[in-house]
């Protein structure tokens, strides 16, 4: 059996974007004052539970690393559903320069960071270099 290769390279998959309303209400809830930043954020969750960066972004304002590896794992999760329902057949990239991608990449970071600070390592490994395999160029979510 033969194999062929585009020119162009492994297949790139874009999620599809979330609603407007959802990333509106995702942009207010973390200009929210600190003390309330979290629950706004978790707020935004229980009203878009597919909404991939608002499950990062929970992560990231966790109260500590068990709260942060299971919002991170739900993004993540999701994330690999929503990449299936967008063509992706578990190879190809999946870039950040696609602001579309950003929540998923942001929450499969989390994820890696989180495991290892855990004890985790396995994981950690294992969710960098699908990173680095999804988008070669990526490094780190800006804050």
């Amino acid at each position: 059996m033969s194999v062929s290769f585009t020119p162009q390279g492994p297949p790139e998959t874009v999620l599809d974007a979330e609603p407007a309303d959802a990333i509106d209400a995702l942009v207010i809830a973390l200009s929210s004052p600190e003390t309330d930043r979290r629950a706004a954020v978790a707020a935004v969750v229980a009203r878009w539970p597919r909404f991939l960066d608002a499950w990062a972004r929970v992560g990231e304002l966790a109260r500590d690393e068990v709260e942060a590896y299971a919002a991170f794992r739900v993004g993540y999760h999701r994330g690999l559903d929503r990449l299936r329902q967008n063509g992706w057949r578990g190879s190809g990239y999946v870039r950040w320069t696609h602001p579309e991608n950003q929540g998923f990449l942001r929450a499969l970071y989390g994820l890696a960071v989180t495991a290892d600070r855990i004890g985790e390592q396995d994981e950690a490994e294992r969710c960098a270099l699908f990173l680095r395999q999804l988008d070669p160029d990526f490094s780190s979510p800006p804050t």
